[in-house]
C-alpha cells in the first residue's frame, strides 16, 4: 500500500479550516476519507462560521462574515468543487454567485447620526494629513511597524472621518488594534475602498454561512467517510524528543468524560486550530444578560504546545487582553415584519438586501444587518431575522443607562429602536421579537498588536507532521478575521506537509493594479 492509503490525519477543531483541509486531503492527496478524523469539543461543526436556532427559541449568529468575490481566491476554488445541497448539479460557488447577482447590496443608509438621520457619506472626510498617513501606512514594512497600534499611527481626527466609521464597522477594527493588520486590509481590499460606502463588493450567500457553506462541506465529507468525533476535547500533544524536528507522536483527548490517547504512526498527520475567536462566548436572552466567558480548550492546547516548543508562537498577546478584544453581537427573531418595514421606509433599501447600517453616534458603536429572508433553511415565511453588534460593549448606552455587556436582549432592542426613533412602535416590537445577545471575549483577538513569531507559521520549521490552521497561524500578507484566511491556511498546510506538486492559489495584488490605485486616489479626495 502507498503512503496515502496508510496515512491517517487528525484534526483538532471542526472549523472551516479543518473542513477545507480534509477536502484537500481527499481531493488532492488522495487520502481515503475513512482515514480522516475530526475532533470537535462542541456538538456542532463549523467553528466560528455558525448559524443555528428555531423560530420558537430564537435564531443565533455569533458573528457576521463578509465574503468578497475578488479577494477570496482559495475559498471560491474550494467551493467550485463542493456540490450545492439544494441542487447537486450546481456548485456552492455557482449557487452563491447566482444569488448575489439577483440580490444586490447597495447601502443607502450606511451611517445614521444621533438624530436618526441618514448621513451623506459621499465624502471620506480626510484631511491632507490623513491621506499622507494612509499612504505612509501602505508603504511602511511590517518589520518597521512592529507592535504599533492604529491610534499610535494616525492623528485623533482620523477616527472621526466617514471612512473610519465605515471601514471600522465593516471589518471590526478598533483604534487599539494592530497597524500591521490595518495595513494588510488596506492592501488586500484596496479595490473596495471606492465603494466602501455602498458595500457593493460584499458577496452574500443564499442563507447564513453555516447553512450555505458549512452544511455542504459536511455533507460531502461524510459521504467520503470522514469521521467526526463530536464532544471530544483534545487536551495535549506529545512530541518525539528531537531538537531539530517537531514530530507529534501522541494525541491526548477527553471523550465521554474519560481520558484517551492515540499513538501516531510514521505517516500520520496532525492539524491544529490553535485558538478560536469565538472561544468563551456566552448567550443571554430577552430577560438575562450574557456573562463574561474565558479562554477554553483551543487556546489552552496552544499554550501547552508552546511549553514544549517555545518557537510555536506566543498566545499571550491574543488571550491576555479581553478588555480590548471583546465585543457583543445580537440576533433578533421577529414574528412580525414591522421592524423590517420601518427600516425599509427609513433607509430606502429594500429590507433584506444585507446592507450594513451603523449608528455613528452610538456609545456602543452599534450596527445592524438585515439579510435576505429566509436567512435560515428552517425559517418559516412569517419569521424575519436580523443581526447586529456593538464594538464598545463596556460603554453606557445613549438611551439605556447600562453597559451593553450588562443588558438583556430587551434592553438592547430598546436602545436600537431608540436610535432609529421607532419609539411608538417599540412596545409592539418588543412583544413580537426575541433578541439574543452574545458576548465574545476574544472575537477580535487576532487583530491585537503582535510581534513577529507570535503567530506560528502554518507549517512550522522542523515540523514533519504538524500544521496549524485558522486565524492564529501566520500567512504572510493575508488578512485574519476572514473565511479566506482559514481556507488558505488549509491549502498551505496540506500542500506543504505532503509535498504536493500543486500551487496554493495566489493572492491578487491590487496595490499593483494601476486602475485600482487611480480609483483609490480619487476616492481619498472625495
Amino acid at each position: 500500500m502507498g503512503q496515502t492509503e496508510t496515512c491517517k490525519a487528525y484534526f483538532v477543531g471542526a472549523g472551516v479550516g479543518s473542513l477545507a483541509a480534509a477536502v484537500y486531503l481527499i481531493r488532492d492527496a488522495h487520502i481515503p476519507g475513512k482515514n480522516i478524523t475530526i475532533f470537535e469539543e462542541m456538538n456542532i461543526t463549523g467553528g466560528s462560521c455558525d448559524g443555528t436556532g428555531s423560530p420558537e427559541k430564537g435564531y443565533m449568529i455569533r458573528g457576521g462574515r463578509m465574503l468578497n468575490d475578488e479577494a477570496y481566491e482559495c475559498t471560491w476554488e474550494l467551493l467550485k468543487f463542493i456540490p450545492s445541497i439544494s441542487n447537486p448539479q450546481k456548485s456552492v460557488r455557482d449557487e452563491i454567485i447566482e444569488f448575489d447577482r439577483n440580490v444586490r447590496t447597495h447601502a443607502k443608509a450606511r451611517l445614521i447620526d444621533g438624530d436618526g438621520k441618514i448621513i451623506d457619506v459621499s465624502s471620506m472626510g480626510f484631511s491632507n494629513k490623513d491621506r499622507i498617513d494612509m499612504l505612509k501606512l501602505t508603504v511602511t514594512p511590517e518589520e518597521a511597524l512592529g507592535t504599533i497600534t492604529i491610534e499610535q499611527f494616525f492623528s485623533p481626527s482620523f477616527f472621526k472621518t466617514n471612512f473610519w466609521y465605515m471601514w471600522a464597522t465593516t471589518f471590526a477594527f478598533q483604534p487599539w488594534h494592530s497597524a500591521v493588520e490595518l495595513k494588510r486590509y488596506m492592501l488586500r481590499f484596496m479595490h473596495e475602498f471606492p465603494r466602501i460606502q455602498t458595500l457593493e463588493g460584499v458577496t452574500r450567500t443564499p442563507y447564513n454561512q453555516y447553512d450555505s457553506i458549512i452544511l455542504p462541506l459536511i455533507k460531502w465529507l461524510k459521504e467520503q467517510g470522514v469521521v467526526f468525533s463530536m464532544n471530544c476535547r483534545v487536551t495535549d500533544l506529545d512530541f518525539k524528543p528531537a531538537a531539530a524536528e517537531k514530530t507529534v507522536e501522541c494525541i491526548h483527548y477527553t471523550a465521554n468524560g474519560t481520558q484517551q490517547k492515540i499513538q501516531l504512526q510514521a505517516n500520520d498527520l496532525v492539524f491544529v486550530t490553535n485558538g478560536s475567536m469565538t472561544e468563551g462566548y456566552t448567550i443571554g436572552s430577552m430577560t438575562t444578560a450574557p456573562r463574561l466567558g474565558s479562554k477554553g480548550a483551543s487556546f489552552k492546547l496552544w499554550e501547552s504546545i508552546v511549553k514544549k516548543h517555545p518557537d510555536l508562537g506566543n498566545p499571550a498577546p491574543f488571550v491576555d487582553h479581553i478588555e480590548k478584544s471583546l465585543w457583543e453581537s445580537f440576533t433578533v427573531t421577529c414574528k412580525d415584519p414591522i421592524f423590517f418595514d420601518l427600516m425599509e421606509k427609513l433607509s430606502g433599501n429594500t429590507a433584506g438586501t444585507g446592507a450594513l447600517v451603523t449608528f455613528r453616534d452610538s456609545n456602543w458603536f452599534m450596527s445592524i444587518v438585515l439579510a435576505y429572508q429566509p436567512h435560515f433553511i428552517n425559517q418559516p415565511e412569517n419569521i424575519n431575522v436580523f443581526w447586529g453588534y456593538g464594538l464598545f460593549p463596556d460603554k453606557q448606552g445613549n438611551f439605556v443607562p447600562k453597559k451593553m455587556s450588562e443588558c438583556t436582549g430587551e434592553e438592547i432592542l430598546t436602545e436600537l429602536c431608540s436610535h432609529l426613533r421607532f419609539t411608538d412602535e417599540l412596545p409592539f416590537i418588543l412583544k413580537t421579537s426575541n433578541c439574543l445577545p452574545c458576548l465574545m471575549p476574544f472575537i477580535t483577538s487576532q487583530f491585537m498588536p503582535r510581534a513577529k513569531g507570535d503567530r506560528p507559521l502554518v507549517v512550522p520549521p522542523g515540523s514533519t507532521n504538524l500544521a496549524f490552521l485558522g486565524q492564529f497561524a501566520e500567512i504572510p500578507d493575508d488578512v485574519v478575521f476572514t473565511v479566506e484566511y482559514s481556507v488558505r491556511s488549509a491549502q498551505i498546510a496540506v500542500y506543504s506537509l505532503l509535498n504536493l506538486s500543486k500551487e496554493v492559489v495566489p493572492m491578487h495584488q491590487y496595490q499593483y493594479d494601476t486602475r485600482v490605485l487611480f480609483d483609490s486616489f480619487i476616492t481619498s479626495f472625495r
